[in-house]
């Protein structure tokens, strides 16, 4: 410890000294705004205030001291830097802070690549064919051939049937209905009642090659099968069930449409995204008159000719996607998260914070200021790992890892009514479902499962 005798200066520096050693931010804080010119005075051995809080592993001490502007690099009479101190006694997140200062550098936790990563609502077998979104002849055609596949809504709710093939007790599997143009035709033809969206050609196999060498996804002959979504109004909709016994609309939309096939999930997030789009914004954004749908569903025009918003594209209303980043923190340490509830979370549910991001606004910064509004943690590196569309309405879901700087848990009492570090042993035990009695995570499908797995998997050997 640093010497205590001598002139005053002499017992001033080791005071400071002791406080950093201690972790007394408040004593240390106070003694430096008198002094500032102690943050980098050495004690005989050549040992800083930086130096003992890196030896005891202090780390607000040492994030205190760096922000004050202590020099890092400054060497005892044993050649020691505080990294090399902190390195020896094993203080991963200190040393961590003291070689990524100003976010340079990601932490060691953080030095895995990004892999593939498939999540749910992700996967398709269509090609979206948004060119020929424009070709009214094109869509016309495809709408009565008799090789058509249509699936139906009511009120967002995607009409489908039980899968009895692969019904558990847990998630009982269920598969979209599938009609043919003959079966929807009375409805397609009351285009005030119904709402119609062009998703896509079905892929014809890995490359989508012909013997040839054509692109078979070019349906040069019409034969490729179309799929669209039709949303009916809800007597038409019940109507509709009492002719096929068996189908039903899925209710509530969470978690019934996790239990579709990841196939089948891919496509309803991209009708059910389009078809909220639709329903909420029936007016001109411009001048309120009403509007209809073209371009296949995806786009909305005016219906009074004179609106400014037929000049240019600029007016002109097209299916939204709200972009909401997402995020694992992890501890400075590398071996704890931080995983926060909802009010309206199921009782011992915890999950990854998550906000929306809000106009010109970076990802990292969206995902540093969500964490510290959300939980007082702040965050240092941020690092993409994958996304989701989340069709509820319609959302992408940017999923992240953050490093976190701070580790001291202030929760807003908002949006977030508690949040807590949670061990590696303990988020182990709960995936593998070996503690029932513990707080448990959102099911697989949701892409806070797979990036709370996706840092369990990345740090496996710390």
């Amino acid at each position: 410890m640093a010497d205590i005798q001598g002139n005053p200066k002499q017992q001033l520096v080791a005071e400071f000294h002791n406080f950093a050693a201690a972790g007394d931010k408040t004593k240390l804080t106070t003694l430096l705004s008198h002094s500032p010119s102690l943050i980098n005075e050495t004690a005989k051995n050549g040992w800083t205030a930086l130096m003992y809080a890196a030896r005891n592993g202090q780390f607000e001490i040492v994030q205190t001291l760096l922000e004050k502007g202590c020099d890092k690099s400054l060497i005892n009479k044993s050649n020691q830097t505080a990294l090399d101190i902190a390195k020896f006694w094993g203080y991963k997140n200190i040393a961590t802070l003291l070689t990524n200062v100003k976010y340079g550098q990601k932490p060691f936790f953080l030095s895995s690549e990004t892999g593939d990563h498939d999540n749910f609502f992700c996967r398709t077998f269509l090609d979206r064919k948004s060119e020929k979104r424009v070709d009214s002849k094109w869509l016309d055609i495809k709408q009565k051939q008799p090789n058509t596949v249509y699936i139906l809504f009511s009120n967002l709710s995607p009409l489908a049937i039980s899968d009895d093939g692969h019904d558990s007790p847990q998630y009982p599997k269920v598969k979209l209905c599938r009609f043919c143009y003959k079966d929807v035709k009375e409805y397609l033809e009351q285009t005030e009642a119904v709402t119609l969206i062009f998703l896509g050609l079905e892929l014809q196999g890995k490359d989508n090659l012909l013997p040839n060498g054509k692109d078979a996804n070019e349906d040069e002959d019409n034969s490729l099968v179309a799929w669209f979504a039709l949303s009916i109004e809800a007597p038409a909709a019940e109507s509709f069930i009492q002719k096929h016994k068996g189908c039903h609309f899925l209710q509530p939309p969470m978690p019934a449409l996790l239990q579709l096939s990841e196939n089948e999930a891919g496509v309803v997030a991209q009708a059910r995204s389009v078809l909220a789009w639709d329903h909420r914004y029936r007016f001109c954004p411009t001048c309120g008159s009403g509007t209809k749908l073209e371009d296949g569903g995806y786009r909305k025009t005016c219906l009074k000719g004179d609106c400014p918003s037929h000049q240019g594209i600029h007016n002109t209303c097209y299916p939204r996607v709200d972009p909401v980043v997402i995020m694992q923190v992890i501890h400075p340490g590398g071996n704890h998260c931080l995983l926060g509830r909802k009010k309206r979370f199921p009782p011992g549910m915890f999950s990854c914070l998550a906000g929306f991001v809000e106009p010109g606004e970076t990802i990292e910064n969206a995902v540093r200021r969500e964490v510290e509004e959300e939980s007082g943690v702040k965050v240092g590196h941020v690092r993409y790992v994958s996304c989701q569309p989340w069709p509820m309405p319609s959302s992408l879901m940017i999923g992240c890892i953050a490093a976190a700087v701070s580790t001291e848990i202030k929760v807003d009492n908002i949006e977030i009514e508690d949040a807590r570090w949670f061990s590696r042993e303990q988020v182990v035990e709960v995936l593998n479902k070996r503690n029932q009695s513990a707080f448990f995570v959102p099911p697989h499908q949701a892409i806070a499962h797979q990036l709370i797995k996706h840092w369990i998997g990345m740090n496996a050997s710390l």
